[in-house]
């Protein structure tokens, strides 16, 4: 007994529309978790009364058949079966006969699909959560080792003023630990169970719809029948963390690319990650972390893709709700692949302080001085002013500020005194930074403490 098209119909479908309308290519990946729910739905159609004993126990046997048949790759679906649903029907009643043909019962492809993706969703999420913990690993371990080390920090990609090289990965690690908290959120919102709404409007058999949630894994059910089905709320939410992390991801690989150069000279890149030239031997390049860069367009125009097909989308179930998976799954090929390497690269960075600190030049002590001319008594504009002007002597003199000459100082003003000069050390102007959640190595070393509590935290939810 194979699975038939309906009565409904006098003809075949053209094979253009049959390959069209096929969704193997974007959901037959569901099998193991279609299978899982499935089994399932057998077990809530024998509480039901629907299935006996023995029925039930054929399914079941049946539905392993599928999927060691579907493991080994015995088993291998046609454009006719449309989708991973009819796919597997087909084959479980193949190998059991009638039983199989009772699977269906109480169910709609609209509800199923729609659990086999949450179901998917939260096995991504699993073993994507602890990826990004290991790329904060990574930044933790790389911090631990520099919390003196010293860099400028940069506004409009100009030097600022100084900063630590600790200071400025852990900024990576708490956009990372926001990442990590939307993920949460996202898993969360997998939690309820649309199967048992049928096509659009509920059942007409009194299915435990409680106990197939347990079942399952999940928390409860969606209580409205209409919502259940057209839900992608999900997946749009699972696109938005993507699409941000994205954007987080390429900003840490942008700098890396710039860090990286020549003129930078800041980090080097380990042989693992970088790719060469065909034609220019001496190359280097940082082809890993350029990747990680060029990802966000491509997570975002995923999110966008999925907004672009619920907009306007009439209650309940569309054909065009298939295409969640297609942007759903490239954002999750995406990451997969992703993750590992920006770690690999962050992990395997060899970063360069004395180049780091050659880059601290004088000008982004500016603030300091200032800082210093104000906690002599002068207001801050002035003393803003008036460093303008010394910044600008020392450009025009070729010299950095603490080096011209007494006397060209002192006509500038009498306030730059002798101390001015011993703020000198981009050492000592980290030390200063010693507000909350500022830079200096004592904030740093307590900023570490509070990264190592997070991911212990994070570790604890999800155990």
């Amino acid at each position: 007994m194979t699975v038939a098209r309906s009565g409904r119909f006098e003809s075949e479908r053209d094979p253009t529309f049959v390959r069209l309308n096929s969704s193997l290519a974007l959901d037959w990946r569901l099998w193991p978790e279609d299978i899982e729910g499935s089994r399932a739905h057998a077990r809530a159609l024998r509480r039901a009364r629907v299935l006996n004993a023995l029925e039930l126990d054929a399914i079941l046997g049946g539905l392993d058949g599928v999927a060691a048949e579907i493991a080994a790759g015995d088993f291998v679906p046609s454009d006719e079966d449309e989708d991973v649903h009819m796919a597997i029907e087909r084959r479980l009643i193949e190998l059991i006969g009638a039983p199989g043909a009772k699977l269906h019962t109480g169910r709609s492809r609209n509800d199923q699909v729609v659990t086999d993706v949450r179901l998917e969703l939260r096995h991504v999420i699993d073993r994507q959560d602890p990826a990004l913990g290991a790329l904060q690993e990574a930044l933790l371990e790389q911090a631990e080792h520099h919390v003196e080390t010293v860099l400028p920090s940069y506004t409009h990609l100009q030097r600022a003023q100084v900063t630590s090289l600790a200071h400025h990965l852990l900024a990576y690690f708490w956009m990372l630990d926001r990442d990590r908290r939307r993920l949460a959120a996202v898993r969360a919102a997998c939690q309820q169970l649309p199967l048992g709404a049928g096509a659009a409007v509920g059942l007409n058999y009194e299915l435990d719809r409680d106990a197939e949630a347990a079942d399952l894994g999940f928390d409860g059910v969606i209580p409205n029948s209409l919502d259940a089905v057209s839900d992608r709320d999900f997946v749009v939410e699972y696109l938005g963390f993507a699409a941000l992390l994205g954007a987080h991801l390429s900003r840490l690989g942008a700098e890396l690319v710039l860090w990286a150069t020549a003129e930078f000279g800041f980090v080097r890149l380990s042989d693992a990650f970088s790719g060469g030239s065909s034609i220019m031997p001496q190359k280097r390049n940082p082809d890993a972390a350029e990747l990680t860069r060029a990802a966000a367009p491509r997570l975002t125009a995923d999110l966008s893709g999925l907004l672009g097909v619920l907009h306007a989308l009439p209650l309940a179930y569309s054909t065009d709700l298939r295409e969640d998976k297609r942007y759903l799954f490239d954002a999750v090929d995406c990451l997969d692949e992703l993750l590992p390497v920006i770690t690999g690269v962050v992990a395997g960075a060899r970063f360069q302080p004395v180049r780091m600190r050659a880059a601290c030049e004088s000008a982004l002590l500016s603030t300091d001085v200032a800082d210093y001319l104000v906690k002599n008594g002068m207001p801050f504009r002035e003393a803003h002013h008036l460093v303008g002007g010394l910044v600008r002597l020392a450009e025009e003199s070729g010299v950095d500020i603490f080096s011209l000459p007494e006397g060209e100082v002192a006509a500038l003003s009498p306030a730059l005194d002798a101390g001015y000069r011993a703020l000198a050390d981009p050492s000592a102007s980290l030390a200063g930074k010693s507000a909350a959640g500022g830079s200096s190595p004592e904030r740093v070393r307590e900023q570490l403490e509070l990264a190592r509590r997070a991911m212990d935290a994070a570790a604890a939810g999800r155990s």
